[in-house]
């Protein structure tokens, strides 16, 4: 279901919302600015460096905000043939399809001694 195929009223898709990435690039906005926040001061001595905590949250929601937009809008649905069985190995209970031979069902070629 592309964006273009839905209705206007419902509730989309996590995957087609902007909450889903929006979550995301907050979740590691907030890891940022306390990891900066910690590391940054150099110790409980010295006063917090919430200039560099909040830059780091801005470049840490900015970054994963791309990257989660460039996910989902790369993101591609299996055509519908492909989960029909119509692979190699169609089922591992039928024995000798797709797995090795057995040594009395190979044919012999030209070749096989070298």
């Amino acid at each position: 279901m592309t964006v273009a195929d839905q209705t206007p009223g419902e509730p989309r898709k996590m995957r087609t919302s902007v909450k889903g990435p929006l979550m995301f690039s907050a979740f590691f906005a907030v890891l940022a600015f306390v990891a900066v926040l910690i590391f940054a001061s150099g110790g409980s001595a010295k006063a917090p460096r919430f200039d560099l905590a909040f830059t780091g949250a801005g470049i840490a929601f900015i970054v994963s905000l791309v990257v989660a937009a460039m996910l989902s809008m790369s993101h591609k649905e299996n055509a519908d043939h492909l989960g029909k069985g119509s692979g190699v190995n169609l089922s591992s209970k039928r024995p000798g399809h797709g797995g090795p031979a057995a040594p009395d069902d190979q044919a012999e070629t030209p070749d096989a001694g070298r």
